[in-house]
């Protein structure tokens, strides 16, 4: 049970786990325990199942990753008295593709079902920064109209769907749900698993949008479909639930535990996983996300807003680490922290010469390498110090053109 090869042990299991492991495993198999534990079983099997068929049709039987697909399609088919025909089964097969995609060594699988809605919200967000929405009405319009049919449980359509009845109070709380309805996918609508981030991104893709007078006009002719305020506000309502006790915002969930729940960490290769904590990253997009919209409906739950924007930046300051920069824990690694760090901070309403921005610009200049870019890899993340070397062997002269982006 615990042979593993350094190189995969990023995060060995901890001595209290291993004794719990031992101790189930004397319960699992020791005859004594036999009446309870059929018992506890049975009760324990008829909850996974209907909580896997909840999320089945929360999210059109593509589930939340691959990993629980993959668990989910097994349990359906067992479900059903491994009756392939069953509709559910055929339901799970149909949504496989959606995670497989052919490379030039194979088949592969994804860690996700796509990215095309944080894809989307940032390109439209640059095409706005640039002043560009009405010179590519075309491009402007289908990303209106992507936007308007990708926002979670927010259409006819998707409120008629199976999905929609897990909206409920009792439901959400029945299956540990956090409110859906008005957030936006990192893939796709159909996933139906709203994010901080994505939320916050997709509403501040709608909020620049709303920017371009062809837009507005196609939107007032009946050309394209509205998003009316209050779609607006249900988005604004997600985001404000998520924040965390810290200031600041996790991913799919408020941080429901302790840190001690490591403790009881089962997996070699990942860390910090039992909880969902509060990253730089999502908490720049939540809070930046509700300067944008405060800016356009500045009477809409001011006090919550402001206060939310508040402790969202004192949470940015509090992660900074000594050096100046932020940890990034969704790419790689710090230029990408300190991309959201500054932008951030400087929305939360920091002056722009203030000492943690000139902290962190300082650390940025430190790793600039002698041909103007920056460069690190994926050591940065497992190390937790910055890989000034690790772009040596793939960028220009250790630089690399995402690194120098961000």
């Amino acid at each position: 049970r615990n042979l593993v090869a350094p190189m995969d042990n990023y995060s060995p299991i901890p001595a209290f786990m291993k004794f719990s492991q031992k101790c189930l495993s004397i319960y699992e198999n020791w005859k004594i325990f036999d009446p309870f534990r059929n018992a506890v079983r049975k009760a324990g099997l008829l909850f996974c199942s209907e909580y896997m068929k909840a999320e089945d049709l929360q999210t059109n039987y593509i589930n939340i990753g691959p990993v629980n697909k993959a668990l989910n399609m097994v349990s359906a088919f067992h479900a059903a008295n491994s009756d392939i025909n069953d509709p559910s089964v055929r339901s799970h097969i149909m949504r496989v593709p959606d995670y497989l995609w052919v490379a030039e060594d194979g088949m592969k699988m994804q860690g996700y079902n796509g990215s095309q809605c944080w894809d989307t919200s940032f390109a439209i967000q640059a095409v706005w920064e640039c002043g560009l929405l009405d010179k590519f009405p075309t491009l402007s319009a289908k990303v209106w109209a992507y936007l308007e049919r990708t926002q979670i449980l927010s259409t006819n359509e998707s409120q008629s769907s199976p999905a929609f009845q897990y909206e409920s109070c009792d439901n959400r709380d029945k299956f540990y749900r956090h409110v859906s309805k008005g957030g936006w996918p990192f893939s796709t609508s159909a996933h139906g698993w709203p994010i901080s981030d994505c939320t916050g991104e997709g509403l501040k893709g709608v909020l620049a949008l709303m920017d371009s007078p062809v837009i507005m006009s196609a939107v007032k002719e009946g050309v394209l479909k509205n998003i009316e305020p209050s779609r607006l506000y249900d988005a604004v309502n997600v985001i404000l639930t998520l924040q965390n006790e810290d200031g600041g915002w996790a991913t799919y969930e408020n941080n429901r535990g302790f840190g001690w729940y490591e403790k009881l960490n089962p997996s070699e290769v990942f860390g910090d996983i039992m909880i969902d904590y509060s990253y730089v990253e999502c908490s720049m997009a939540s809070l930046t996300a509700l300067a944008e919209f405060h800016e356009k409906f500045p009477r809409h739950r001011t006090k919550e807003i402001a206060l939310a924007i508040h402790r969202g930046g004192e949470f940015m300051r509090s992660i900074q680490r000594e050096d100046g920069s932020w940890y990034g824990s969704w790419a790689c690694c710090f230029c990408y922290g300190c991309w959201f760090g500054i932008e951030g901070l400087i929305k939360a309403g920091e002056s722009h010469n203030s000492p943690a921005i000139e902290k962190c610009c300082q650390f940025l200049l430190s790793q600039q390498r002698p041909n103007g870019g920056w460069g690190e890899d994926f050591t940065s993340c497992y190390d937790k110090d910055y890989a000034e070397n690790g772009m040596e062997s793939y960028g220009d002269e250790g630089s690399g053109v995402v690194n120098t982006a961000w």
